[in-house]
């Protein structure tokens, strides 16, 4: 049995994960990923906003053969999706699209429920598509970085959520860093940034602002609802 097959074998604590992986670079710690998990057990999630292209060419480099998974909403920006095909191509990435539940999605529509019943849209949009791929999946490779928001900052390179691992590779990078390697390497910004959009996700939800000022403005809402602790097993 190889060391390798050693590792994935013995089940590690949060504490034991987050003592070996915290102290490597972000580099590191992806490349160190595939050395505790299997591939077909790592799910890895990108929305192709204006914080994505970093981690996506990281992993183009580092794991060219981890499948991408993008949610389908369809209430994104034409101009999110152009940049999305723009970075398939650049990166030559494996994107999976989940979609939602047909009828479901065109409730939403028909109601407009971003308007009274965000944190549901969400969940019908986002959330409950994505809810079978992450049973399936042992550790989710997640972008966030905590100079974002107060509940980022509390987050460490691997936190439990629900029944599945988030990791966090790139949590502790500054913002100036992130902003020299995304120079550095000349990946190209979403073509909403020069209009004022420091975040984007769905087309309803989404205003001109600095960082995440732009998402649900006046709702009190801040995430969608994929980083918080969702996706609890169901009690029978």
């Amino acid at each position: 049995m190889s060391q390798q097959q050693v590792l994935r074998l013995r089940k590690l604590s949060l504490n034991e994960l987050n003592a070996i992986f915290a102290p490597l670079s972000y580099k590191d710690r992806i490349k160190t990923l595939y050395e505790y998990f299997a591939e077909e057990d790592v799910l890895y999630t990108s929305s192709f906003g204006t914080k994505s292209a970093f981690l996506l060419h990281l992993i183009s480099q580092i794991r060219p053969s981890q499948p991408v998974h993008f949610i389908d909403t369809t209430y994104h920006f034409q101009e999110t999706l152009g940049y999305k095909k723009e970075l398939i191509e650049r990166f030559n990435l494996k994107v999976v699209d989940v979609l939602p539940n047909e009828a479901q999605n065109k409730m939403t529509t028909d109601e407009e429920w971003w308007k009274e019943h965000p944190r549901m849209c969400c969940t019908i949009n986002k959330i409950a598509p994505l809810e079978p791929i992450v049973a399936k999946h042992q550790v989710w490779i997640s972008g966030l970085m905590s100079y974002q928001t107060d509940f980022r900052a509390r987050l460490r390179v691997f936190e439990q959520q629900g029944d599945i691992i988030k990791f966090h590779p790139l949590i502790d990078i500054e913002e100036g860093e992130f902003l020299y390697q995304k120079g550095v390497n000349k990946l190209p910004d979403h073509p909403l940034q020069a209009e004022g959009f420091g975040s984007i996700g769905c087309l309803h939800c989404t205003k001109k602002g600095q960082g995440r000022a732009g998402r649900w403005t006046g709702t009190g809402k801040t995430e969608c609802g994929l980083h918080p602790n969702y996706y609890n097993k169901k009690k029978d």
